[in-house]
């Protein structure tokens, strides 16, 4: 068999033929049902109390990666392949900025926070 037999069957969830509107439909349907699942399933998590309380705060970051996840292969069709090298680069490059923005800020605000002398100190009261 040639390689041309097998370009149709081997195709990430998030990756499928430009021309099969059947396939892509499906894969959107597909997304929506996982994306659906994700979150509902986060809201059961954070209103129940079927699971272990503390729990609940690294269950809930677990699915929203997950949902993330979902979003990134169904929907923006961030796949592995040699052809998505530019996109996945992208993001890993929009994530490190915001990570380093978001970080940065959290840092700035805990030491001001901290070396902040009390505001009794800063301004003088009235006469």
């Amino acid at each position: 068999m040639s390689d041309q037999a097998h370009i149709g069957h081997d195709l990430a969830p998030g990756d499928e033929e430009q021309h099969d509107v059947g396939t892509r439909i499906l894969g959107y349907v597909v997304g929506l049902v996982l994306a659906l699942l994700l979150t509902a399933t986060s809201f059961f998590i954070a209103g129940t109390d079927l699971v272990w309380q503390p729990s609940i705060p690294v269950a809930l970051i677990v699915l929203a990666i997950a949902q993330m996840g979902v979003h990134l292969v169904f929907f923006l069709h961030i796949t592995t392949g040699p052809d998505n090298t530019n996109n996945v680069l992208a993001l890993a490059f929009g994530l490190l900025v915001v990570f380093l923005v978001v970080g940065g800020t959290v840092w700035i605000m805990a030491h001001l926070n901290a070396n902040m002398p009390p505001m009794d100190q800063i301004m003088p009261k009235p006469m």
